[in-house]
């Protein structure tokens, strides 16, 4: 990513929606791009598990909502499938644990903050829904930019 979103902002402020304010990068890389997967989850990880583990992640940024549940949702297992499916990114509308584990791997993590809790029953998500969180409705197949400024999305790549 040459691009910050700073820069994007300006250059490009009538295409882009920013995230609110609270989410924090917990990964290894600085910063992602990448077009957005999304996913809705009832708490328990199950799916995002699946999605992680066995599908190609190249050049795509999954986002996942939980509507903020206390739980955690992607800790250090997630974060090394993610790695080794290529993914660049991960923000989720929630928390997440393994912070010490995961600070080295190489893909970004955006979340509101930690729990050391996961949720154990196993529940159902739905992949390929809009969601809407933090200000912002973020679509399957839009783009998603983020680095130490924030997190932006735009309908297409725009960069």
């Amino acid at each position: 990513m040459t691009n910050y979103t700073a820069d994007i902002c300006d250059d490009h402020n009538d295409k882009v929606s920013v995230l609110a304010a609270g989410y924090q990068n917990y990964g290894g890389a600085g910063r992602c791009e990448g077009q957005v997967l999304t996913i809705k989850l009832d708490k328990n990880n199950s799916d995002l598990i699946k999605l992680l583990r066995d599908e190609d992640g190249t050049g795509k940024v999954v986002v996942v909502d939980v509507d903020q549940a206390y739980y955690a949702v992607v800790g250090e297992n997630l974060m090394k499938f993610a790695h080794n499916n290529n993914y660049t990114g991960i923000v989720v509308n929630g928390y997440i644990r393994d912070t010490l584990q995961i600070k080295d791997i190489p893909v970004a993590l955006y979340a509101l903050g930690t729990c050391s809790r996961k949720s154990i029953p196993v529940t159902s998500g739905e992949r390929g829904v809009g969601l809407s969180f933090g200000g912002v409705e973020i679509n399957n197949g839009d783009y998603l930019y983020a680095d130490t400024d924030g997190v932006i999305v735009t309908a297409e790549k725009i960069v």
